[in-house]
């Protein structure tokens, strides 16, 4: 049963000019070489100063691991060759949206027509995971209750505190710029596939959407693949976070679906309640409190946190995730990007310091060679 939940990891890299530390928008200088060496597996973004790469179907964590490293590397050496870097983070420190170049596409140029500002103003960057469910049904029913902990997950992956040279107050400030799109946040649940499925066909026949890629809420079931796909992340700064986010998404819908497969269901919980939390989250990261809205009361984050990998410990076995999943305690105890970010412009007060950090953080463990 276990061999089922394949992954796949999307990663949205900036390109940044290593002298400036400015946003560069020159995805177009290596893009052509990256599709030669990558096919599909990168892709350029909305706007030019962004890269997304992707894996292929991962039959495991260990797999992913390998396959995103390899991405990273890849990509950083190329932006290398044109005198250019790569930054793993969800909102630039200093650059600002007006200054970007909208890549030359009709998809996107049909967007910005759509959505107008809000659109042009999209700068930010996200990690996206998919996790294998074959049975449609199913994956309704699982992407309801994982719901509920999609804020613990985002408390672990924060790397937006900065926007437009200010110190936003925010650990996630990437989730308030794009909450300004629509069909975004978490989404209500379901009681089947086919009641997701009308909702959908009526968004297309009154002409909201042409299909369901235009649904971006923080999970959804995708519209192509036989996944669920998680988007509530920051994008981690460190490859090492990354893989331990993918392992614990993995483990949640593998428990998920166990207590399904016992005929044992899990609470549902309204919306506007995780809302809540998705704000704490938001707002002070791991260093705030949730709700636990079964015992009705405040209780810090990283103390839930621990309740949630207690919640999986009994599925990473048999994922062969254990280890990746362990890594959690030591973001626990470290802190996110976010956290690092602004320790390092406690110390120095200087925002180029803050990119130089994220610059070398972003390669940790990846090799500079491919």
């Amino acid at each position: 049963m276990f061999e089922q939940y394949t992954l796949g990891i999307e990663e949205e890299f900036q390109i940044v000019d290593p002298q400036t530390r400015e946003l560069r928008s020159h995805v177009s200088e290596f893009l052509d070489e990256g599709r030669m060496l990558l096919g599909e597996q990168i892709k350029p973004e909305m706007i030019q100063s962004m890269i997304e790469v992707g894996t292929g179907i991962c039959r495991n964590i260990q797999e992913a691991r390998a396959d995103i490293t390899r991405l990273r590397a890849i990509i950083s050496s190329l932006a290398r060759k044109n005198g250019q870097v790569i930054v793993a983070a969800s909102t630039h420190p200093i650059s600002h949206w007006q200054d970007q170049t909208i890549f030359d596409d009709k998809r996107y140029q049909l967007l910005v027509e759509e959505i107008q500002m809000v659109a042009r103003s999209l700068l930010i960057f996200g990690l996206h995971v998919h996790v294998g469910i074959a049975d449609k049904e199913r994956a309704i029913h699982i992407m309801n209750a994982a719901r509920y902990f999609l804020p613990h997950v985002l408390a672990l992956t924060t790397s937006s505190p900065f926007w437009l040279g200010h110190n936003t107050g925010l650990k996630s400030y990437r989730s308030e710029v794009f909450k300004k799109f629509p069909r975004t946040d978490i989404p209500d649940h379901f009681d089947s596939h086919s009641s997701f499925q009308r909702y959908v066909e009526l968004l297309v026949k009154t002409g909201c959407i042409d299909d369901g890629k235009k649904i971006w809420w923080d999970v959804r079931p995708h519209p192509y693949f036989p996944t669920l796909e998680f988007r509530i992340c920051d994008i981690p700064t460190r490859v090492d976070d990354t893989i331990a986010i993918a392992a614990l998404f993995q483990a949640i819908v593998a428990k998920l679906d166990s207590l399904i497969e016992k005929n044992l269901g899990f609470r549902l919980y309204r919306r506007m309640l995780i809302q809540e939390n998705k704000w704490r989250a938001v707002r002070w990261g791991l260093d705030g409190k949730m709700i636990d809205f079964g015992k009705q009361k405040e209780v810090p984050v990283r103390d839930l946190i621990l309740e949630l990998l207690e919640f999986v410990d009994d599925v990473l076995d048999e994922l062969d995730s254990r280890k990746e999943v362990e890594h959690i305690h030591t973001i626990l105890e470290r802190g996110t990007s976010a956290d690092e970010q602004l320790r390092v412009y406690q110390e120095t007060g200087s925002l180029p310091s803050v990119v130089d950090h994220l610059i070398q953080r972003t390669m940790e463990n990846v090799p500079q060679e491919v």
